[in-house]
């Protein structure tokens, strides 16, 4: 970070914390508490964005500050979409103040504890209470309807290609240093255009478009806490599943996964929904939808290294593409593309990653 952009963000944060200070110091008193000048504040962990995180506590009670760039973070988009989740009895941060022009937020905290770092040493019961949660939720997620003031972006079929485009240009070109021939770039072409049709032959309903561990949080009540969903879109009915279950940053046995997918196949139909559905139809929207999540995220990974200088991401690239061989493999229209990444992909990867994390 150059001297500049240090002062820039040493100016945002003194902004961010003199913006919210009224807003704070009103919930303090409402909750009988004496208001602290000035506001102390902890730096918590960021996520892939440029969003910032604070947390700030008083006795028991705590708060969230957030310091959200107008130029690359949607507020809007997550104060209207928290309003639309809240309305459907979903668990997420109370938006107690915000400045959208500036990109600043003031949030009630949901917690400490992900589910990344719950089901890391979770045993089995456990594990299937904490995904049966986030499932529940999931469905209500799907009837959820965006407030009139942000009406959600269609999951097009040119955002779904550009977003799987990201591999080949970002992990493959940039991160890899591989060059694609007409036909490399041929194969990824025709595969991309056959999971654009899988993700437009689904339901369409109210998409998450990042459901997974880092982004829920363990709570008391009505758990999970549901975060970093400002990015939503009407996309396809498989998307925020997929996300859930075959997770970039956990993976669980085939056998559990497909278990877990047709569970929620049949509340679905209990619900008066895919009535004409097969399991075998609802598998292959599911297999197909996760390769789809999976070649943005590994395209992302590598994008975040090369262009934003995170590479704390590089490590999830592995298992981020194992889902796409292992399941592209059962797939005719898939299975050239999931050969060639394992050729020519997988066995660069160790060394790759190795020198970039080191």
């Amino acid at each position: 970070m150059t001297k500049n952009s240090k002062a820039e963000t040493s100016s945002r944060l003194n902004q961010l914390i003199d913006w919210a200070t009224p807003p704070l110091a009103k919930r303090q008193k409402s909750q009988g508490l004496e208001p602290q000048h000035p506001i102390k504040l902890e730096a918590l962990t960021g996520d892939a964005g440029f969003r910032r995180y604070f947390r700030t506590c008083q006795d028991n009670a705590s708060w969230i500050l957030v310091d959200a760039p107008p130029d690359t973070e949607n507020t809007l988009g997550f104060t209207e979409i928290a309003t639309a989740l809240a309305a459907n009895n979903l668990h997420v941060p109370e938006v107690i103040a915000v400045d959208i022009e500036r990109g600043f937020m003031l949030l009630s905290d949901l917690g400490e504890q992900l589910y990344s770092t719950a089901l890391t040493c979770a045993e089995a019961g456990t594990v299937d209470r904490l995904y049966g949660d986030a499932i529940s939720a999931l469905h209500r997620i799907q009837q959820c309807e965006a407030t009139p003031a942000y009406p959600l972006p269609i999951f097009s079929p040119e955002i779904l290609t550009r977003e799987m485009n990201l591999l080949p240009d970002w992990l493959i070109e940039k991160q890899l240093g591989i060059s694609l021939t007409q036909s490399d770039r041929q194969l990824f072409s025709d595969a991309f255009e056959y999971l654009v049709d899988n993700a437009l032959e689904q339901p369409q309903v109210f998409v998450h478009r990042d459901y997974h561990c880092r982004n829920l949080m363990v709570t008391n009540t009505n758990n999970p806490g549901i975060i970093d969903f400002q990015d939503a879109v009407i996309g396809p009915i498989t998307y925020d599943l997929v996300s859930l279950l075959k997770d970039c940053y956990i993976k669980w046995p085939d056998q559990w996964i497909e278990k877990q997918a047709l569970l929620f196949l049949s509340e679905q139909q209990q619900r008066g929904n895919l009535a004409d559905c097969s399991s075998e139809k609802f598998i292959t929207w599911f297999d197909l939808m996760g390769i789809q999540r999976h070649l943005k995220a590994a395209g992302i990974f590598a994008r975040l290294n090369q262009r934003d200088h995170k590479p704390g991401y590089l490590n999830d690239i592995p298992r981020t593409l194992s889902y796409i061989v292992e399941t592209g493999i059962r797939y005719p229209a898939i299975q050239p593309l999931a050969k060639w990444l394992q050729q020519h992909v997988m066995p660069l990867l160790p060394e790759k990653i190795s020198q970039q994390t080191l």
